[in-house]
């Protein structure tokens, strides 16, 4: 056996250079590259190991490290999990600052490598810069946060640990099942000293993902349960869309005359157009599926994991025969609703279904339901993209809403566009070749509701942690995974001013992403729901102090986002008409550097619920009537609500 000595930094790059995918045929690196914000506590371990002999890795300098980090995440959800960036950060708050991407990554089963620096595992000269000491545990340190984060955590206290711990590592990330955020903590000290590590360490790694087929005692179930139904509704999640199956589902939806839901991961998996896709389900979902599913007698869950947005709180589905059957590479996700299961790939187990059912001769019993759904929905989609508003005609979209704010807004802003309107202009403007991000606020709703996907893959959203921040690192990521696309960062001001560093990154790396900035002036999705539920506008739309009452009350505040943007070398463009929009977006396109279109949206006109509801913490005791209303109101849809 030989022997080569490198340092444990050293190790670890040749390491992830030599990691490969094979899926479907294709075999490709796994590792494309590491997102780096350098500090004292990694710049001259895993630093120098990357100046010295970086191999195929590209390196990237990040702005922020949950941007960086997001921007990772986005890169490897774009790439469907089948190839991943690493990021590494210094000690401390630089490592804290990756945890809520990691949250993140865990929360979607994404797959990232997250190598934080560590304090020294010799301890001698502790407490070191940025090391927070705990004195009941002198071995807990920041990154020990990561674990309540993470589908794997390890801590390299001696460089030979560091063999096992990226084993498991790639066991976690290559995991289709069970993957998520890793993080390997690195103590400052090991990544510097060398060890001889064993040359077979270093030889080529073929992990294969492979297209597991559910048991033949699943399969049969499933056929089983199928076949005694007659209003069966598939819900199409981000397993689908992982595991490329929209061929298939078409496939699969005509053949039995079943429609397809989506939910916020699953989008796009197939175009939205086709004649039984009916779009987004649940609280965030629209019409057509919402009125489908309360009558659905079966749900076939192809990849979700059933969270309370897709299920209206488990109170969307109201048929008292109504049963699950769920496709699932993950068991514990198959599991959900107390499902019948089929534990595996969704392509595969679908193709098999399919042939099973055809020789049963097994068809649904719908009749006009579906196209009625549609129908009904393609009308109201039409009346909320030719909204219009004036300075003396303003009508809230959003129930439990008033004409204030918008009046409010409109006189600050001098004039400003329905947010319906303007999603509904820029899908039109968007054909192909193109990708959308977003992540948190108003906008998924009514992105999954109104947004009409063209392309395979083109709408990305993370929504399994709606993660403020997330959508211009994520757009960044998303442009690394489709350099020939052009990528759209759909995002509220409220989440634009948590995170947007990475725009400089863009910059930098002459990645061009396109920020379409819906500028209402608050958090416009949180002020809608506790208005919703009897509250007032309270601590979530952006005002001055008053000055009378002290309170946070006063005037809107008004903020220029482009010409903030424009000083870190983006093209701007700020626009309150529809003629300024169209002209903002045709010259965004012919751009070759990032732009920001600031576009002064009016609050309260998104979209409301269409038959949904989402069980929320309401005041049990208050001293106004509307609260208490709303809490009743949620104790009376909590009735018929199964509890699994």
């Amino acid at each position: 056996m030989g022997t080569i000595r490198l340092t444990t930094a050293q190790a670890l790059i040749k390491f992830l250079n030599n990691q490969f995918i094979s899926f479907g045929g294709k075999e490709e690196r796994f590792v494309e590259g590491v997102f780096t914000i350098f500090g004292h506590g990694n710049v001259l371990g895993i630093g120098q190991a990357l100046e010295q002999d970086p191999g195929e890795l590209i390196v990237h300098q990040g702005r922020n490290e949950q941007g960086m980090a997001q921007a990772a995440v986005a890169f490897a959800k774009q790439k469907r999990r089948k190839q991943i960036y690493a990021c590494t950060s210094s000690v401390g708050p630089g490592a804290a600052n990756m945890i809520t991407a990691a949250a993140t990554a865990t929360a979607n089963n994404i797959p990232v490598l997250l190598l934080p620096g560590d304090t020294f595992a010799t301890r001698q000269p502790d407490p070191v810069l940025q090391q927070v000491e705990q004195e009941h545990n002198a071995s807990i340190t920041t990154n020990d946060a990561f674990k309540a984060v993470t589908k794997y955590w390890d801590r390299v206290n001696r460089p030979e640990q560091l063999m096992s711990a990226m084993i498991n590592a790639m066991r976690v990330l290559t995991d289709e099942g069970d993957t998520g955020a890793v993080c390997i903590a690195l103590p400052q000290d090991v990544q510097a000293e060398a060890y001889d590590y064993p040359d077979y360490f270093f030889k080529k790694k073929i992990h294969r993902i492979e297209r597991r087929k559910g048991t033949d005692a699943e399969l049969e179930d499933a056929i089983r349960l199928i076949s005694t139904k007659k209003k069966p509704l598939i819900i199409c999640g981000g397993g689908a869309k992982y595991s490329m199956s929209g061929e298939e589902l078409k496939k699969f939806a005509e053949e039995f005359n079943i429609p397809i839901a989506e939910t916020q991961a699953g989008k796009s998996a197939l175009e939205s157009t086709h004649h039984l896709n009916l779009g987004g389900i649940g609280v965030t979902g629209n019409l057509a599926a919402n009125l489908i599913a309360k009558d659905a007698d079966l749900i076939i869950g192809l990849g979700t994991r059933f969270t309370d947005f897709t299920s209206g709180s488990k109170g969307l589905f109201k048929n008292d025969e109504v049963e699950f059957l769920t496709i699932n590479t993950s068991r514990y996700n198959a599991n959900k609703m107390d499902a019948t299961k089929v534990v595996g790939d969704v392509l595969v187990n679908l193709e098999q279904l399919r042939y099973d059912l055809i020789k049963k001769g097994y068809k649904s019993q719908y009749n006009n339901e579906i196209s009625d759904a549609k129908s009904k929905w393609e009308k109201e989609v039409k009346r909320l993209y030719s909204i219009k508003y004036s300075k003396d005609n303003f009508k809230p979209e959003v129930s439990g809403q008033n004409e204030d704010s918008l009046k409010e807004f409109y006189e600050l802003v001098g004039q400003a566009l329905p947010q319906t309107t303007v999603i509904g202009e820029i899908n039109n403007f968007l054909q192909k070749d193109y990708v959308v991000v977003g992540a948190a606020g108003s906008l998924p709703g009514d992105l999954q509701r109104l947004w009409v996907s063209k392309d395979k893959y083109s709408y990305h959203m993370e929504y399994g942690y709606s993660c403020m921040g997330y959508e211009i690192s994520g757009a960044l990521g998303v442009k690394f995974a489709e350099p020939n696309k052009e990528v759209y960062a759909m995002v509220g001001d409220g989440s634009y001013l948590m995170l947007h560093s990475e725009l400089v990154t863009s910059i930098q790396e002459n990645k061009k992403i396109n920020v379409l900035l819906f500028n209402n002036s608050g958090f416009g999705c949180i002020n809608n729901l506790e208005m919703g539920n009897g509250m007032g506008s309270f601590g979530t739309e952006f005002r001055y102090r008053n000055e009378k009452n002290g309170k946070l009350n006063g005037g809107l505040i008004s903020i220029d986002f482009a010409k903030s943007a424009e000083g870190y070398g983006v093209k701007t463009y700020t626009v309150r008409t529809i003629k300024e929009l169209k002209e903002a977006l045709v010259d965004a396109k012919r751009q070759t550097i990032s732009t920001l279109i600031d576009i002064k949206v009016l609050p309260k006109t998104m979209t409301d619920g269409y038959e949904s509801w989402w069980h929320v913490g309401v005041a049990e005791v208050s001293n106004k009537d509307s609260i208490k209303d709303a809490y009743v109101n949620k104790e009376n849809n909590l009735v018929n609500i199964k509890k699994y």
